[in-house]
């Protein structure tokens, strides 16, 4: 029996993949899929809560945090991590776009000191938000970092720098690996 991590007294609160259940059994009429504004809904009612609670830098955090939780599980659990970097990438780039999350192309890789630039189109995250000016996909910054970490064992620093919420019509993401 896996343990309710999410019950108050649980001993652990650590996420687990097997912790997400069987999907396809559990909702057999359903399917897998729901609506990207479903998706959208949880997760800015979220930051908006932690927000308030916590101020919007510390939301940021914790979003990034958990972001890279998911993404080192869906590096593991989904991706071949034993594969060579072009054959990882264009894995990638599959399951992205498999599980509807966006459509990645990297634009720059330096082979010497491992620092990219990537961009993630129809992104779920902010794809069609209205501009505010601002980027708004730290979720994303964490999940990418969890995937480059899980893949290379060097920890990434991955920053936004381009956001349909800014204004344009592609995420852009650069990261740093650190050393």
């Amino acid at each position: 029996m896996i343990e309710n991590v999410f019950a108050e007294h649980a001993t652990h609160n650590k996420f687990v993949w097997e912790n997400l259940g069987d999907i396809k059994e559990g909702r057999g009429d359903l399917g897998e899929e729901m609506p990207v504004l479903v998706y959208r809904l949880m997760q800015f009612t979220m930051l908006d809560s932690l927000t308030k609670n916590y101020g919007p830098t510390q939301a940021n955090n914790l979003f990034r945090e958990a972001g890279y939780l998911a993404g080192a599980e869906f590096a593991t659990h989904i991706l071949d991590l034993s594969v060579d970097l072009n054959t990882f990438i264009a894995n990638l780039q599959k399951a992205l776009e498999d599980f509807k999350i966006g459509i990645l192309r990297l634009e720059k890789f330096d082979t010497d000191t491992g620092n990219l630039v990537l961009t993630v189109g129809q992104d779920l995250d902010c794809s069609g938000l209205p501009i505010t000016n601002e980027t708004v996909c730290t979720y994303d910054e964490g999940f990418i970092s969890g995937i480059l970490e899980s893949y290379t064992g060097t920890k990434y620093d991955v920053r936004e720098i381009d956001c349909w919420a800014n204004g344009d019509r592609t995420c852009r993401f650069q990261g740093v690996a650190l050393k």
